[in-house]
Order: C-alpha cells, then sequence, then structure tokens
C-alpha cells in the first residue's frame, strides 16, 4: 500500500514538474490570474464579473456565427500563444520571482494535475458503470441529458453559458473565502431540522 502510495506521488511530481515547464512562459500572467481568481482585492469579483459581462454582451451584440466565433476563439488563442511567452517577462518582470511566487506556482501546477486525474477518474467510473450495470448507466445518463435538454429549452443558451462561466470565475474566490462552505452548512443544518422535525411527526 505504501508503495503504491510513493509511486502516485512520485508520478504525481513527476507530471506537476512536466506542466511546469510547458506552462513557464505563461508563468506570470497565470499568478497574476490567480490573485484575481482567489480574490486578493475586494474590488476583483466586481472586475470578473465585469469583464465576463461585456464579453457576454459584445457576443449578443455582434452574434457571430458558430464558424465566425470559433474562428475568431482559435485565433486569438494561437495569438495570446505566441505572444504572451514573449511579452509576459517585459512587463511583469520574470527575472523578480520569489520563493513565494515559485512555491504558488507550483501548487497551481500541481492542483491543475490532481484536476485532470480527477475528470479522467470520473470518466474511467463512468465507463466502468457501463460495463458492471448498463441499465444504471442508460437510465443516469438519459435522466442527466433529459433535465439539460429542458433547462436550455427554458433559458436562453447565451444568457446559461454567461451564468456558467460566471460560476466557474467566482468558484475559487467562492471557496478561498470560506463562503461555500458557510452557505452548504447553513443549508445542510436546515436539512437536518426538517429531518428531525418529519421524524418526530411520525413518531
Amino acid at each position: 500500500m505504501a508503495e503504491g502510495d510513493n509511486k502516485s506521488a512520485n508520478l504525481l511530481a513527476q507530471e506537476t514538474s512536466q506542466l511546469e515547464e510547458q506552462l513557464q512562459g505563461w508563468g506570470e500572467v497565470i499568478l497574476a490570474g490567480d490573485q484575481v481568481l482567489r480574490w486578493e482585492k475586494p474590488w476583483y469579483p466586481a472586475v470578473l464579473v465585469g469583464a465576463t459581462t461585456i464579453l457576454f454582451m459584445l457576443i449578443y451584440f455582434l452574434d457571430p456565427s458558430v464558424l465566425t466565433g470559433l474562428s475568431c476563439s482559435v485565433m486569438i488563442l494561437c495569438l495570446a500563444d505566441y505572444l504572451v511567452p514573449t511579452l509576459a517577462p517585459r512587463v511583469f518582470g520574470s527575472n523578480k520571482w520569489t520563493t513565494e511566487q515559485q512555491q504558488r506556482f507550483h501548487e497551481i501546477c500541481g492542483n491543475l494535475v490532481k484536476t485532470q486525474r480527477r475528470v479522467l477518474g470520473w470518466w474511467k467510473r463512468l465507463f466502468a458503470l457501463k460495463e458492471e450495470k448498463p441499465k444504471m448507466y442508460f437510465l443516469s445518463v438519459i435522466s442527466s441529458l433529459v433535465a439539460v435538454a429542458w433547462i436550455g429549452q427554458q433559458v436562453h443558451n447565451l444568457f446559461l453559458t454567461y451564468l456558467i462561466v460566471s460560476f466557474l470565475l467566482l468558484l475559487p474566490g467562492l471557496n478561498q473565502h470560506g463562503i461555500i462552505t458557510k452557505y452548504a452548512g447553513m443549508v445542510k443544518r436546515e436539512v437536518n431540522k426538517l429531518l428531525k422535525q418529519k421524524e418526530k411527526k411520525n413518531e
């Protein structure tokens, strides 16, 4: 068991190191984005929501076709991939990195690798469910897709995407400041109260 844990830890460290090398040119931008996403300043949430709102308003008014939107998105990614590693050191000054910044960059890369592993794990479990319990797999997948299709029919696609993107961008800050834990605890307490009241009525 310990040997397996050591192998897993070594593999995680190796994958993290490889990702650090791949993202080294983006290091300054990633650290700056991390500060915004974790709300290190009180006005960062407003910046996130404002920037997202402006972007989606622009998409709404321009109303590009799917092909145009896809082409523009890929073009922006290609330009960023070319320009960011070249311009970021001049703007931020990579030679001024502190030990704390380097450690935070290492933590971010480690978290990205762990997230990738979780997603792959969920994907494998889904296929394992398909092999072991095909009926449950079929019902779960179909029910989920029907629910998503119904929500998509009730809410405008662009607005729904805006809500999802805004939530995902705010999620790290909500988690960092304990807001999710706080409200999840409140909901849990209320549910427990309702269950206890129901048990008393049944008695």
